[in-house]
């Protein structure tokens, strides 16, 4: 588009500036920091590969009640590929980009559709999410809100967390779930045998003062060690 025709839309109301170079159709319904419309354009105008996962995804599922409340919303988003142009919004700091890389390219295609007030968003699924939410533990998460995201997963799918499980590409999350899995019990828990998957060979060392997961050999804080009673259950 050229500055002049670009000038002359926004001049009769068809479209106004969001950056340099950047333009949309206004949204009513939507104010200049509304994410979703940001998402909304990448995936179903850009055709982007964006996917809203991890700890957003799970608060677009409806388990925002079982994560503490923090300051201003973090966008995190998976693909292959993101516009440059997204650091240059005003509230580019709020939008976490990750690649596709934790998963096989036979489950990078594991996702749902979100309905939020301006349209439809792909989201990965909350079997996805939370493995997403895992990797990023220890250093951009806490045990505590992977925790309690747990604690939301009573009606996850075996047959979807069994796939993706196995195109997960990380030993650390792999491991990490099932030390979570176990501890929080839920019933699709006894559908899926760790020895089914590949969980690596070796101590993982992952937290400073951990102490290792006799099953997992993963270091995790103390209030993730299972209880002696429950170091030889399922």
């Amino acid at each position: 588009m050229t500055r002049m025709l670009a000038h002359k839309y926004i001049n009769s109301g068809w479209l106004e500036p969001v950056v340099r170079g950047l333009y949309r159709r206004p949204d009513p319904d939507a104010t200049r920091e509304d994410w979703r419309l940001v998402v909304r354009s990448l995936q179903h105008i850009m055709d982007y590969s964006s996917v809203v996962g991890g700890r957003t995804a799970l608060e677009l599922h409806g388990l925002a009640h079982y994560l503490p409340m923090r300051g201003e919303q973090l966008i995190h988003l998976y693909g292959d590929r993101h516009p440059t142009w997204l650091k240059r919004l005003d509230d580019a700091a709020r939008y976490r980009l990750h690649s596709t890389k934790l998963f096989d390219d036979s489950a990078n295609e594991e996702t749902t559709d979100v309905h939020s007030p301006v349209g439809s968003l792909k989201c990965s699924t909350p079997e996805r999410a939370i493995l997403e939410l895992l990797d990023e533990l220890p250093r951009h998460e806490s045990v505590h809100i992977v925790d309690t995201a747990f604690e939301g997963l009573a009606s996850a799918r075996p047959r979807r967390l069994e796939k993706l499980l196995a195109s997960c590409t990380s030993i650390k999350v792999k491991r990490l779930f099932f030390v979570l899995a176990d501890k929080h019990g839920h019933a699709w828990r006894r559908h899926l045998s760790p020895e089914r998957f590949d969980l690596g060979s070796g101590p993982r060392a992952l937290f400073e003062k951990g102490q290792f997961h006799p099953r997992y050999g993963v270091s995790v804080p103390p209030e993730l060690m299972p209880h002696r009673e429950d170091e030889n259950g399922a």
